[in-house]
């Protein structure tokens, strides 16, 4: 449930990679729920449209188009639509990432590269593809990250070396794009229930009880906490953030890598 006002993203419109499942796809009803037109982006067409009928049974207004942020081209496209369909993009949410647990010699060259192309190369093509359609001045961009930018975690080297690159190109762009009115800023999630990052890294009841204890607030976070923090972001509320990095975590960052792995 929001904190907020109803409606208060009325008339705004959203495109989002990764926003068929997970954080992305709370992030999602959340602005839809806002009033804000929300254009869903994943590479599978079948999430796509249980995603895109669930928000719209809500009574929000979606839709979506299916393509890899990997592949610019493909996303330039999908962009290249949503603004043909719908106008001048306000809030553009980066937050398709991948993910799972090995160790540096346990994993392959491609596994590496996977989740770099994945959260690097994926966060800079929707970014530079999506430039041309955002509005300006006004539009705000999230980049949905993670701690591992500034917390080394055992089993994690990829994603701590792309979630670090994501945060370094969030702040590059807010230098750049600032001048224009365009807000670059970073929210870096902790451990948040129901998610597929939570079923791989901690998938069994010992490991949730551990990953439990690690956060000073005693809980897991929900998809409506990080929802929340992105809507204050994208909202007048947050119009003066720029160049942030947002910690969701309950304060488990403040317990260090040890306690967290």
């Amino acid at each position: 449930m929001s904190v907020f006002k109803d409606r208060i993203l009325e008339g705004r419109v959203a495109f989002l990679t990764g926003g068929t499942s997970g954080i992305g796809f709370g992030v999602a009803r959340m602005l839809a729920a806002q009033g804000a037109r929300v254009m869903l982006n994943g590479r599978n067409p079948e999430k796509l449209a249980a995603a895109i009928a669930e928000i719209r049974a809500a009574g929000g207004e979606a839709d979506g188009v299916a393509a890899d942020v990997r592949n610019y081209d493909a996303i330039a496209a999908a962009l290249a639509q949503c603004r043909a369909q719908w106008g001048l993009i306000d809030i553009l949410l980066c937050g398709a990432a991948g993910n799972f647990p090995a160790p540096v010699t346990g994993m392959s060259a491609n596994g590496f590269k996977a989740v770099m192309d994945i959260d690097v190369l994926g966060t800079f093509n929707a970014c530079r593809a999506a430039h041309e359609h955002l509005r300006a001045p006004g539009a705000s961009v999230v980049a949905i990250s993670a701690n591992h930018a500034s917390v080394a975690y055992a089993m994690q080297a990829h994603v701590c070396a792309a979630k670090a690159g994501v945060e370094r190109l969030l702040q590059v762009l807010a230098l750049e794009w600032g001048p224009q009115g365009i807000r670059c800023n970073l929210v870096n999630p902790g451990p948040i229930d129901d998610t597929e990052g939570m079923r791989r890294l901690a998938p069994t009841p010992e490991a949730r009880a551990m990953s439990v204890k690690s956060v000073p607030l005693g809980r897991f976070g929900t998809k409506e906490d990080i929802a929340n923090l992105v809507l204050f972001l994208c909202s007048e509320a947050g119009a003066y953030c720029n160049g942030g990095v947002f910690v969701c975590d309950g304060g488990q960052a403040l317990m260090g890598a040890r306690a967290m792995g």
